[in-house]
């Protein structure tokens, strides 16, 4: 039989630099991807329209992809062993992806970890109305700063005044997959893991896990889907969820009262899988 302790995935090694290829290479695509938003027309012949929509698609899963290498740094798994480095990729995410600081976000994540949907809970409602957009209007309240979109402008202007990247293109190419990857985070990292279901959250997490396929898990949000997973090993970065998910799996169907998601001394209540 395989007991909790011995599903548990392993902590990352100092030497493991995985994390570092994978921050980069989401990063560097990214990048690259403002090239063609700069430089495709905006035209509504079939080719440019298929283009475009694809481009907007494309980028928006980009923009997800260097805010979840961010918050892989903020538990410090983007360059494991390696603080300085670590918090250069986290803040070079962060700031590209909208302006915020590295430093406050990784502040408000680790409070939610230890406050998970309910008071001090910085990613929670506001507590009398869990609704979509009600969450989602405090949510956002609670993490723009004045200094974003003053970094914002500027990125703005130099984009359009110094670099000559036609304005339409800024708003369409550049502003819009970043807005519409805010709200794919908001949707599948944060609302349907937390949101309260009915007769209460069954675990310390507050938390539940999409039962997306891996490939879906991953094309929806990069396995944050897998949100009780990542709770309960918060040290796997998030392209190794899927096998996180599967050992909390294989420890729930264990017939052993020793087992729990984080601490092996306690069984983990039923009814929540990874």
């Amino acid at each position: 039989m395989t007991h909790a302790h011995n599903a548990t995935p392993p902590k990352p090694s100092p030497d493991d630099l995985r994390g570092v290829g994978v921050a980069l290479a989401v990063y560097a695509l990214w990048a690259i991807s403002l090239v063609p938003a700069a430089l495709l027309p905006l035209t509504i012949t079939p080719l440019h329209l298929a283009g475009g929509v694809a481009l907007i698609l494309l980028r928006t899963f980009l923009c997800t992809g260097i805010f979840i290498t961010a918050h892989d740094a903020m538990h410090g798994l983007a360059a494991p062993g390696h603080p300085r480095l670590n918090d250069a990729l986290g803040a070079l995410c962060t700031r590209s992806y909208a302006g915020f600081s590295f430093g406050e976000l990784r502040a408000a994540h680790h409070r939610h970890h230890d406050t998970p949907a309910r008071d001090g809970d910085p990613d929670w409602h506001d507590g009398t109305h869990p609704g979509f957009w009600r969450w989602l209007l405090a949510f956002g309240g609670r993490y723009m700063r004045w200094s974003q979109i003053v970094i914002i402008a500027i990125a703005h202007n130099i984009g359009v005044r110094l670099l000559g990247v036609p304005e339409p293109q800024m708003w369409v190419f550049v502003w819009l997959p970043a807005v519409l990857s805010a709200l794919q985070l908001f949707t599948f990292g944060t609302w349907m893991p937390h949101r309260e279901p009915v007769g209460g959250h069954t675990n310390p997490h507050a938390a539940r896990s999409s039962g997306f396929p891996p490939w879906l898990s991953f094309v929806t949000c990069y396995h944050f889907g897998y949100h009780l997973t990542h709770h309960a090993f918060p040290w796997i970065p998030w392209w190794r969820l899927p096998t996180g998910r599967r050992a909390l799996v294989a420890s729930e169907r264990t017939p052993t009262p020793s087992r729990t998601e984080t601490d092996p001394g306690r069984r983990r209540p039923r009814g929540t899988p990874g």
